[in-house]
């Protein structure tokens, strides 16, 4: 059974860049999990930052060793993060407003024409290898109010009007991933079916 290492902070930097220093991790563990309540230089995709107001959403990064991923293939994981976010969210939501959440390419998540989720993912490759991944995670979990010029926040609970667990949902999210990550070759065409049928806009 796969092990997880687990590295908790009030505050950070950046949950990707802390992994990354880590200089590929610990090698009596499958999987490491960095995660804060506050991160002063969170990263989004193409230099963006990621707005979260402290103690309120989940910030984490999931440091992974994919040995079963060549790097052809590396968009795999791309879809496991995003399927492994979607579908923590979808359970936490509820059939009422699960039917609403989708992955906008490459895997942000959506619900409705709001975002609620930024995934950054940095692979370090190796010839055909993958060595490692770093998959980071901004989930807007219990904020109601975003100050930024970000044009579409949106969090669980201004959706439903309900607190959430962080912590559940973060076991949830990783499980969900590892489940997605460990999967057999032949098994992941299923995978890319499933992710292709949650895009946004995929009518």
């Amino acid at each position: 059974m796969s092990s997880i290492k687990w590295h908790r902070s009030d505050s950070i930097g950046s949950t990707n860049t802390y992994l990354r220093e880590l200089g590929g991790g610990d090698p009596a563990y499958d999987y490491e999990v960095a995660v804060a309540d506050f991160q002063t230089a969170g990263r989004g995709q193409k230099g963006n930052t990621w707005e979260s107001e402290q103690g309120k959403n989940l910030l984490f990064s999931i440091l992974a060793h994919p040995k079963n991923i060549k790097v052809r293939e590396q968009f795999y994981i791309s879809e496991a993060i995003a399927l492994a976010v979607s579908d923590s969210v979808m359970a936490a939501l509820g059939p009422q407003f699960a039917r609403e959440v989708s992955v906008k390419w490459s895997n942000d998540v959506y619900w409705k024409e709001f975002k609620m989720a930024g995934i950054l993912i940095e692979n370090t490759l190796q010839g055909d290898r993958i060595l490692d991944t770093v998959v980071g995670v901004g989930l807007n979990v219990n904020q109601e109010v975003f100050l930024s010029d970000a044009p579409n926040p949106i969090s669980l609970k201004n959706i439903t009007g309900r607190d959430y667990d962080r912590d559940a949902l973060l076991s949830d999210i990783v499980e969900r991933f590892k489940g997605y990550m460990e999967l057999q070759a032949d098994k992941r065409s299923d995978v890319d079916k499933l992710y292709r049928n949650r895009l946004f806009r995929r009518e």
